[in-house]
């Protein structure tokens, strides 16, 4: 039961009558002549539990862009039903006029309601503008009915169980650099005018000797056929494994910028997944910590990144640190010959004391490696201020805590590791361009 801001009005209407008649006896009959009136007006409302309900919001939404909300009501009584209706999504869910963006500060607002009327019988339809600030499932468990009486002075109400699901994708903003890195790949297979020589592992061609070329490749049998030496050319070896290893541990949760190192690494994932796979390479991406919290496999090159996307938009941190050995046993599990394996983690002296300078040189033996990391403005910041004695301590904690990612870098260069380090916005596309170049140059 509610009462509404008629009854409210109602109310204070009678300090008229108090005025005018200034005795007890008028409070007490005003106030029961509004209590009645508002008992009556309840009763004669329509049952909020007679009432069918149907949701209907799309299934995946991309972080950012709007989608609706469709409730359509079905009176099953024979009142009319005047509905005040509230759906019970999140408040990060509603569209409340402002941009879906994370610097902006995080306020309270209230659910939108949206007003109904249908006879018995019959039915009503109302939608409701979401926007989406935050990547992951977003749940809706109720839909709150309010049905207001003929007089509008009070109402009842019910909360009709009613669940729902929403699944924000990541936002990929990283998309705006695939053209250019599909052109270079373009040139590199040789589609346009611009022609790409590299010492790879696929067949291309046979030519004549000249000097300087390396005597192992000559191809006998073509030599004894043609009574002239004739040399092998090869090209850069397509369809190789393309492995991702996303971390999404303790350090995943770090925050850079506007969001988290996880959020970088989803972007640069998705854009390397989706070049890799143009490329023709066959791609598998793995969210790991201590278990495997998402895994796309064997997914067409239509389907991977939609696959992509659904599978790592659930994914959060987790406040554990991450099981090194476990991702070397499942990198080793799901790929048997030399992949291109990429460890989307960071370059910390911690993750390097946890094991990962141990299970990355494993790693290296077999594959090539890359390790990519979110780069942190704030730490240069730190170093270049000094203004007081705060600040100066602080500068020196940036300087130690940059020579022991210096230190770390270069114990993975020492093991043929490449490293990747920027901030989370040129992460994506420096990864992109990293993986074109050692495929150039035959690496892959």
């Amino acid at each position: 039961m509610a009462i509404t801001w008629r009854a409210v009005a109602l109310t204070a209407l009678g300090a008229v009558w108090a005025v005018l008649w200034p005795v007890s006896l008028t409070v007490l009959a005003w106030t029961a002549v509004v209590v009645v009136a508002v008992a009556l007006d309840i009763a004669l409302a329509a049952s909020p539990r007679q009432v069918e309900v149907r949701r209907d919001v799309p299934r995946s939404v991309r972080l950012g862009e709007p989608a609706t909300s469709t409730l359509t009501l079905r009176n099953l009584g024979r009142r009319t039903l005047r509905a005040v209706v509230r759906d019970g999504w999140p408040p990060s869910a509603i569209d409340d006029g402002r941009p879906a963006d994370a610097r902006l500060p995080r306020q309270g607002v209230a659910t939108p309601r949206l007003r109904m009327k249908a006879a018995g019988g019959e039915g009503a339809r109302g939608q409701l503008a979401l926007l989406p600030k935050r990547r992951g499932d977003l749940v809706v468990p109720f839909v709150a009915i309010r049905s207001v009486g003929p007089l509008g002075l009070g109402a009842r109400q019910a909360r009709i169980p009613l669940r729902g699901r929403l699944r924000v994708l990541p936002a990929f903003v990283s998309r705006r650099h695939l053209p250019s890195r599909l052109a270079r790949l373009r040139e590199m297979d040789g589609r346009t005018s611009v022609q790409v020589r590299s010492s790879g592992t696929e067949f291309d061609s046979l030519r004549e000797y000249v000097v300087g070329d390396d005597v192992r490749s000559i191809d006998w049998r073509a030599t004894a056929r043609r009574n002239d030496v004739v040399v092998r050319t090869w090209r850069p070896e397509r369809d190789r494994r393309v492995m991702i290893v996303v971390d999404t541990g303790r350090t995943s949760a770090t925050r850079v910028l506007d969001g988290t190192r996880l959020e970088a690494s989803i972007e640069a994932a998705l854009l390397l997944g989706v070049l890799a796979d143009r490329a023709g390479d066959r791609v598998e991406v793995l969210a790991y910590d201590r278990t495997v919290r998402a895994r796309v496999a064997g997914a067409s090159r239509a389907e991977l990144l939609p696959t992509m996307a659904d599978q790592l938009a659930p994914v959060e941190p987790t406040l554990l640190e991450t099981d090194w050995t476990g991702v070397a046993a499942q990198v080793q599990a799901r790929v048997a010959q030399r992949s291109l394996v990429v460890l989307l983690t960071t370059i910390d002296p911690a993750a390097a004391e946890a094991g990962l300078l141990d299970v990355v040189a494993q790693l290296a033996q077999r594959h090539q490696v890359i390790v990519a990391a979110v780069a942190d403005p704030e730490l240069e910041l730190m170093r270049t201020t000094r203004g007081d004695a705060v600040e100066t301590y602080e500068a020196a904690a940036a300087e130690r805590t940059g020579l022991g990612h210096a230190a770390v870098e270069t114990s993975l260069r020492r093991r043929g590791v490449e490293v990747v380090e920027a901030l989370p916005g040129d992460l994506p596309p420096a990864l992109a361009d990293r993986y074109l170049a050692l495929k150039a140059a035959g690496k892959l």
